[in-house]
């Protein structure tokens, strides 16, 4: 079921993965600079095939890409600002392999097929090592068979609905297992069996419904309603009056709206009189910067899951923290996919470093498996699957839009990226380090 979502999302912008390469200039981040030449398609194809990048010289060339603009610019930006503050440090302390990191940045304008194009004009184009980006998993989906067709690296940042196994590609936010289902279940226990399901149109939010749905079935919720707006529509009125038909005397809301929905949404459920104490939400895209700009007035009392959040207490995150702030301003916040895409800068680093070379793509994706890390959510391993072990965590927004912890795991969960739920995945897992098993075999359990 899960998958024939995908697959129905997928028909809409797949075909754009396979454009031809834009002949574009990126734009630079700081301590980088983009200028090269554009070789010949032949050799393109040789080095991709062959698993190995050209890059050369005192530097080793990396993309970012995210949505600078459009609808997902709320969320991405701050992304790539996480991103860019890993490679300063990281050049400040030498680099990778001695050689300094060069950033090329593409903006996918919160446009699936420019996702593809852009993600074909690094790999082609600009011979990029490896690539740090996306956040829907629409814009996944889409450059997913350029990754897949070029034997290229993604590293992906951010919470997603599982269903996927990816040989090129190291997720390092949450499997379902380690957000939405314990999310679900926390709610059961402390908030009611009744759940009207919100989300954005687009596959995460319909996959992870369908998840979400199961999990009810089989732990006695119920599911009293369902609807979806256009990624970026902001006409929410019809979806909260359903709510109020659905649950006249409260019960949960569960959110996986994403960008600019997301303001219209809670402004318009508080003016609703749809307050958290009868009718709590639950939202697995609203951090500390979607709160910030939608205003603490309109969210607190709520409630999101997540991997880390700012108040985490170690000295890991204090520094990282202290970190971004002192170069992006003392008013700004951290959030999980920032901190996600932070990480993933370092275990990329710590791969390269082991496998010796940041060319040879085959030898990185072999070496980044076991690798860990001392993150600002906690320790976090990369497991045969290419996604990470992480420490759950519930929190309810403060009247300041920091998050107190309510609840959080007695430590990091393994990741399972095919849902146990969903019929049609449970019993199925991923290793990448058997060639028998790879991304998707059927295990003893059932």
């Amino acid at each position: 079921m899960a998958q024939e979502l995908g697959r129905r999302k997928f028909l809409l912008y797949g075909s754009g993965a396979f454009i031809a390469s834009l002949l574009l200039k990126g734009c630079t981040g700081s301590d980088t600079t983009t200028t090269s030449s554009t070789p010949s398609a032949t050799s393109n194809q040789t080095a991709a095939n062959t698993g190995k990048t050209a890059a050369s010289g005192d530097t080793i060339k990396v993309g970012l890409l995210h949505s600078l603009s459009g609808t997902m610019a709320i969320s991405e930006t701050t992304v790539v600002e996480a991103e860019e503050l890993a490679i300063e440090e990281i050049n400040a302390a030498g680099g990778v392999l001695g050689k300094k990191i060069e950033v090329i940045k593409e903006d996918g304008a919160s446009d699936w097929p420019t996702f593809a194009e852009k993600a074909t004009k690094l790999i082609d184009q600009d011979k990029v090592a490896t690539i740090f980006g996306c956040w829907t998993s629409a814009s996944r989906k889409a450059v997913l068979p350029v990754f897949e067709a070029k034997n290229h690296l993604l590293w992906y940042p951010v919470q997603y609905e599982g269903q996927e196994c990816s040989k090129n590609v190291f997720y390092t936010g949450a499997a379902p297992n380690q957000q939405i289902e314990p999310a679900v279940d926390w709610l059961l226990k402390n908030k009611g069996k009744k759940f009207f399901l919100v989300g954005s149109d687009y596959v995460f939010p319909r996959t992870a419904n369908t998840i979400i749905k199961e999990q009810l079935k089989a732990k006695g919720g119920e599911t009293v309603g369902e609807d979806y707006l256009p990624l970026g529509n902001t006409e929410v009125t019809a979806i909260i009056t359903k709510i109020k038909a659905a649950l006249p005397d409260g019960g949960v809301i569960f959110n996986t709206l994403n960008g600019d929905s997301n303001v219209a949404f809670f402004k318009q459920l508080q003016a609703a009189g749809l307050k958290p104490d009868k009718y709590p939400v639950m939202s697995v895209s609203i951090a500390e910067e979607e709160v910030r700009q939608i205003g603490p007035e309109y969210l607190a009392g709520q409630y999101a899951s997540w991997n880390y959040f700012q108040t985490v207490d170690t000295p890991t995150n204090k520094k990282f923290v202290e970190a971004f702030k002192a170069k992006y301003g003392q008013d700004r916040v951290t959030n999980d996919p920032m901190e996600a895409a932070y990480i993933m800068v370092y275990l990329w680093k710590q791969a390269v470093e082991k496998a010796k070379t940041a060319n040879d793509l085959d030898k990185v994706r072999l070496a980044a498996v076991g690798q860990e890390f001392e993150a600002p959510e906690g320790k976090v391993k990369i497991f045969p699957n290419h996604h990470i072990s992480k420490t759950v965590r519930i929190g309810q927004v403060k009247d300041d839009g920091m998050f107190d912890i309510v609840w959080s795991s007695e430590g990091p969960v393994k990741p399972i990226p095919w849902n146990q739920y969903v019929p049609e995945t449970k019993g199925y897992a991923c290793d990448w380090t058997d060639p028998k098993k790879g991304g998707k075999y059927k295990t003893d359990k059932v």
